[in-house]
């Protein structure tokens, strides 16, 4: 799943390399995306050693971690990352997303974030789990645009949102339909 690229209407969402970081170095240096998900802007160097441990994998090996960076298609540029933890044998999705400030407003956000939940339901995820600083009322609304709902959870300050999907039925399985009945 991880080195697959996914393509949406106006994006493609490569598969995270460590020759990124130059560029993505560049789109998340403004001091102001971290306001919410904490931390500072990393230097290219810093940002190299981290796609490099994330390149590696997770160590345990129960754990995927899948990273892409996110390319608007018009100019080629890379505009943020989205990620996934997957775990309970692929069933589990714990994503997240991040966008330049230069990039903000134009649903870049929403469509990356969309298109990586289709990749997870599809590749059999039933669980996706997102967390939400209660005041960033813009990732919230990508969560909302992505089938995640928020819970009564905080974890770390953060608003736990969650999306549940059944399984489909086995093949020769029908499926029983229920209506309301007046």
């Amino acid at each position: 799943m991880a080195a697959r690229t996914v393509r949406t209407a106006r994006l493609d969402l490569v598969p995270l390399d460590v020759a990124h970081a130059e560029e993505m170095a560049g789109v998340l240096d403004d001091p102001a995306l971290h306001a919410f998900i904490g931390g500072a802007p990393l230097s290219p160097a810093a940002l190299r050693a981290r796609y490099e441990r994330l390149a590696a994998g997770s160590p345990d090996p129960a754990t995927v971690w899948a990273n892409w960076v996110v390319r608007l298609r018009s100019d080629g540029r890379l505009t943020g990352t989205v990620q996934a933890t997957v775990t309970e044998g692929g069933r589990v999705a714990e994503v997240a997303w991040v966008i330049g400030t230069g990039w903000q407003g134009r649903g870049i956000a929403r469509e990356a974030a969309g298109g990586l939940v289709g990749l997870l339901v599809e590749h059999g995820a039933r669980t996706i789990v997102a967390h939400v600083h209660p005041d960033h009322a813009a990732s919230a609304a990508v969560a909302a645009a992505a089938g995640l709902a928020p819970t009564d959870r905080v974890e770390d300050g953060e608003v736990r949102w969650e999306r549940h999907d059944r399984p489909p039925p086995p093949p020769g399985v029908p499926q029983i339909l229920l209506s309301e009945r007046g």
